[in-house]
């Protein structure tokens, strides 16, 4: 299966747990379960975005370089959220540090898409 399919049916399932969070967080309230579902829904429109791109240029550099980033984000992704839903369901860490690295995978992310744009013709 393309690393596009990939990222797009992953970045669905972000949106999708995205949704659901959001709810539970309306039911049950919760900092972190808002914060969670926000960067989930946030997250999964930009995924869909970053595979758009690079099915658009398949082969390419820019389409490598930005399906790394879009990969990299969604690690991140799932650190950093996971790591919020699991305080709250699970009242516990997924690890020690897990949303702090997810975050910092997040500006990662964000980053190598930046520097995908060198790579586009």
């Amino acid at each position: 299966m393309p690393a596009t399919r990939i990222l797009l049916f992953l970045a669905g399932l972000a949106g999708a747990a995205g949704v659901a969070l959001a709810a539970a967080a309306a039911h049950m309230g919760g900092a972190g379960l808002e914060t969670a579902a926000m960067f989930l829904i946030l997250h999964a429109a930009a995924l869909v975005g970053v595979t758009a791109l690079a099915a658009g240029a398949p082969g390419t550099l820019f389409a490598r370089v930005s399906l790394i980033g879009g990969f990299v984000l969604l690690a991140g992704l799932v650190l950093f959220s996971g790591d919020l839903t699991a305080r709250v369901f699970l009242d516990d860490r997924l690890f020690p540090m897990a949303a702090p690295t997810g975050g910092s995978l997040l500006i990662a992310g964000w980053l190598v898409l930046a520097i995908s744009a060198a790579f586009r013709r």
